[in-house]
């Protein structure tokens, strides 16, 4: 008799971009792990109790877990490639590492309902729990980020998505799961607005206006674009970026957070790698010099269903 396998569900790591999201970062104290463990594993009915009152907004909520506290909260070992952000050195900037144990990505078309359900996360997780990091993002006119450039055009779609963001056989005890590292960028509005129209797009490898991307440099000085492309004999590899804006005029605060989801970890610290040591070195991305990364953090997404399966242990 053949076993039945028990289908894997994964997280909703490719729910569309919607008006609104909260970038939720915690860390959680040994005392706190019983509770942490309750809230990641309930999500999904968590979820439910808020998004009942408007299906049609969309809620959702994609939780990751870090490298510290993974074998305390899921009793198993690590996967394959989960490590705690590395520092990024350049010459001239630096992509620092901060601490994160979970992430909580809620996303809706209702900024009510991503207040609700952040407001019950936190409950849950208790007085063990500290907030590192909370940013809300909003979707800036045609997907666009505040230096004004339309954000995202190189995700996967399609069969492609799955294939760029999903672990496979290569790690079959977390398929189904993804790769997460998150940055929150502020930017320099100012100096930005100082430089062209053609500069920027020079900067970043992109016409402003309608979005067209621009040709390679042959050589010197790469684009934003070309550093982000991550080719091998296998070919171009993707990932998935569901960043947003955010920021306050009055307080002078104008930012991106960067959010990328990755079935192959490498691919991502390699795009940081070109970014801020450079290709070749030295030869950095020129955006940095208008945005500096305050914040780094990876975790792992598992599957839905692992997160499911922890109330049980």
């Amino acid at each position: 008799m053949t076993a039945h396998r028990v289908p894997i569900a994964p997280q909703s790591i490719d729910a569309p971009l919607t008006s609104t999201a909260i970038f939720l970062v915690v860390t959680v104290s040994d005392a706190g792990v019983d509770a942490a463990r309750e809230v990641v594993s309930g999500i999904e009915d968590l979820v439910k109790t808020v998004g009942f009152r408007d299906l049609d907004a969309h809620l959702s909520c994609t939780i990751g877990i870090g490298a510290r506290i993974w074998p305390a909260l899921t009793g198993h070992p690590l996967p394959a490639d989960l490590h705690p952000f590395p520092v990024v050195a350049g010459a001239q900037h630096t992509a620092v590492s901060t601490p994160g144990d979970l992430l909580f990505h809620i996303r809706a078309e209702r900024r009510d309902l991503c207040f609700e359900l952040e407001r019950l996360i936190i409950s849950g997780l208790g007085p063990d729990a500290r907030t590192e990091d909370e940013t809300i993002g909003f979707r800036y006119f045609d997907a666009r980020d505040l230096l004004g450039f339309v954000d995202g055009t190189a995700n996967p779609v399609g069969p492609d998505l799955p294939a760029a963001t999903l672990v496979g056989d290569e790690d079959a005890a977390y398929a189904g799961g993804s790769y997460v590292v998150v940055q929150k960028y502020l930017h320099d509005v100012g100096a930005w607005e100082q430089q062209s129209a053609e500069q920027q797009e020079a900067v970043i490898g992109r016409t402003k206006l309608d979005n067209i991307e621009l040709p390679d440099a042959e050589e010197g000085q790469k684009s934003h674009k070309t550093l982000n492309t991550i080719e091998d004999a296998e070919g171009e590899h993707d990932i998935l970026r569901d960043n947003m804006p955010f920021g306050s005029p009055a307080a002078g605060e104008f930012g991106t957070y960067f959010i990328g989801y990755t079935r192959r970890l490498w691919v991502l610290e390699k795009m940081l790698e070109r970014m801020f040591i450079g290709d070749p070195p030295g030869l950095y991305d020129r955006i940095l010099d208008f945005s500096t990364a305050h914040t780094g953090t990876t975790f792992f997404a598992p599957s839905a269903t692992f997160l499911a399966s922890l109330a049980d242990d």
